[in-house]
């Protein structure tokens, strides 16, 4: 078997995946849409939409087969993205790459797959869209400029997903994007027993520099503490900006005690840039920390009210 080569831009490949915040979102009808449509003009048992991670390929939209993921190291949507067109294997078994690869071998029993790149905004290519028989077939150039058009279908969706979740000023993720990702995590660090804290946080202080130096510099501090964000947490925290000046955390595989600390040097970053920016005022932030309680944070908007709430009495405190 033949595994997948790493890409010569995977670092910024999967920057460019990761910021689109598409990865273990919930299934969505305008992309499985396009792969029951792919699953009937193709008259094959399995479509998906591929989206092809640092160690796994996971199916935002799956069409008939019985699974969310795949190890990057035997999918066929590896090797796709390697190229700038459709990859295709009419049969898997005379194919010596794949003819003992464990996904021909066993289940789902792949003898033909054809799967067209998916690009994001800037060019990368972050997955497929594929088609998959358990049969050996013929694909001609019609089936090709189909499948192609197609997949230009699952960009556009693609596109309109990150400009739903993500927040025009500061470009990280906005209320919706972060509440429907939230409640992944807080569902997956559930079933496996994992620690989980959100922090409410809420800028100090932010109506005198709108007042004082206007809605433009205003701007500029919104931008410049969620860059902060940026820099500061890992890539499997979700942070967000909920709307105004009000922003939150989820970090995920880490208790209360183990949060402060990451707030402890968030706090720091901001200081740091108080002092190189010399803007006129300083960033600053009052925070609400709740730990993640399964049985009582059963929903992600109850563990946020929660820290709003905390947030808030730390604030009134301060005045």
């Amino acid at each position: 078997m033949q595994a997948p080569v790493t890409p010569s831009n995977e670092a910024s490949r999967l920057t460019a995946l990761r910021s689109m915040e598409i990865l273990d979102t919930p299934a969505e009808e305008r992309f499985d849409r396009l792969t029951r449509m792919a699953k009937r003009m193709f008259r094959v048992p399995i479509a998906l939409v591929s989206i092809i991670d640092e160690n796994r390929q996971w199916f935002k939209s799956n069409e008939s087969l019985p699974a969310s993921e795949t190890p990057r190291s035997i999918s066929f949507c590896g090797h796709a993205i390697l190229g700038d067109d459709i990859f295709l294997i009419a049969d898997a078994l005379a194919d010596p790459r794949f003819a003992d690869n464990p996904l021909v071998t066993g289940a789902p029993h792949i003898r033909f797959y054809a799967g067209c790149p998916l690009r994001s905004a800037g060019g990368f290519k972050i997955g497929t869209l594929c088609i998959i028989d358990t049969e050996a077939r013929g694909f001609d150039e019609e089936d090709a400029i189909a499948l192609r058009d197609l997949a230009a279908m699952v960009e556009d969706e693609l596109s309109a997903f990150q400009k739903a979740t993500t927040d025009d000023l500061t470009q990280i993720s906005n209320r919706r994007g972060f509440m429907q990702l939230a409640q992944y995590s807080l569902n997956f660090c559930a079933r496996q027993g994992a620690p989980a804290t959100l922090v409410f946080i809420d800028l100090d202080r932010f109506k005198p520099i709108n007042d004082t130096f206007g809605h433009a510099e205003g701007d500029r501090a919104l931008v410049a503490f969620a860059d902060a964000m940026r820099r500061s947490f890992r890539s499997t925290d979700l942070f967000a900006r909920l709307g105004g000046d009000e922003f939150v955390v989820l970090l995920t595989s880490a208790a209360q005690a183990e949060a402060a600390m990451v707030i402890d040097k968030f706090s720091a970053v901001i200081g740091a840039y108080n002092t190189e920016a010399q803007r006129g005022y300083a960033l600053a932030f009052s925070s609400g920390m709740v730990e993640f309680e399964p049985a009582t944070h059963r929903e992600i908007g109850t563990l946020l009210a929660e820290g709003d709430a905390r947030m808030y009495a730390i604030k009134a405190a301060k005045r």
